[in-house]
């Protein structure tokens, strides 16, 4: 006979579930709050979201982490699947094993020392910090993440689905584009998302590698903050909250879609759609077993 879970797991669950949100609705309150003391509720008024889109400092400094954020982002995910690919699939190959170290070496390691290291380099190739310095350290700092992400992805991928591509004539880069990414596109999109977000909360490394004109969001908050808490603060901190809610449900709606896989102009094989790419057709045997190299 099952067992409902006890008291005591429900009331531990529900003390774990406030302590991590309770903070986060308060937040979301006070963002609409009319009085200029976050501490005294004085209504419910825009006002703040309003002198938000009218502060150009702080206009400012969103547009540069969105830039930044969707350049390293974008640059992590995409060195992320190769790096997963060569990990997954590649089983032995020389300097593997220092890959795999350097790569995850970032999830451990403290940010101040990583940031001071980055910040050495660019000094060393004589880059002056800005921008550009910035978001290659962002992406530093999140390629480990999406690498993790993707790889867990393809360890579980079944390689018969690109045999068989291969099989009807596509060339290894042709299956991979047209079979393995397609399966594999949830995982790359949630990785991409949460290098996104680690790149929006981002302060120490961005403190270390950011130059002048290149003033993340973090940094202009951190600085606010030692000023005073300001309303303001509050109107940004829950369009963040909003824009990593609406990138975790669109990942998720894509991650419930069941992938199909479309194979078509492959060669001798003619036209291959549908969801399994392995089954046998008069014209088709199907595929040769799949072995791992």
């Amino acid at each position: 006979m099952k067992r409902g879970p006890s008291l005591f797991n429900l009331v531990s669950i529900g003390l774990g579930l406030a302590f991590l949100y309770v903070p986060i609705f308060v937040l979301i309150a006070y963002s609409f709050n009319a009085s200029r003391l976050v501490t005294v509720w004085g209504g419910v008024s825009p006002r703040w979201y309003v002198a938000l889109f009218e502060d150009p400092r702080l206009m400012e400094a969103i547009w540069v982490t969105v830039r930044v954020g969707a350049i390293s982002s974008t640059l992590a995910t995409v060195l992320g699947v190769f790096a997963a690919i060569a990990l997954v699939r590649a089983r032995r190959f020389p300097g593997r094993t220092a890959l795999a170290g350097g790569l995850y070496a970032t999830l451990v390691m403290p940010e101040v020392i990583l940031g001071r290291s980055l910040l050495l380099l660019f000094v060393s190739l004589g880059l002056p910090r800005g921008f550009w310095t910035g978001t290659l350290a962002h992406a530093a700092l999140t390629l480990a993440y999406a690498t993790v992400v993707v790889r867990a992805r393809l360890q579980t991928f079944d390689g018969q689905l690109e045999e068989a591509a291969k099989d009807l004539g596509c060339p290894a880069w042709k299956a991979f584009m047209l079979v393995t990414l397609p399966v594999i596109a949830p995982a790359v999109a949630a990785a991409w998302v949460l290098a996104f977000t680690l790149s929006l909360d981002d302060l120490v490394i961005a403190s270390f590698t950011s130059g002048p004109g290149a003033t993340t969001l973090p940094m202009r908050l951190y600085s606010a903050v030692r000023l005073g808490v300001d309303p303001k603060i509050n109107a940004v901190s829950t369009l963040l909250i909003a824009t990593v809610a609406v990138g975790v449900m669109i990942v998720g709606a894509l991650q419930s879609r069941q992938p199909r896989v479309r194979v078509r102009g492959c060669g001798r094989g003619g036209p291959m759609s549908g969801s399994d790419p392995t089954r046998r057709t008069p014209d088709h045997p199907g595929p040769a077993p799949y072995r791992r190299r």
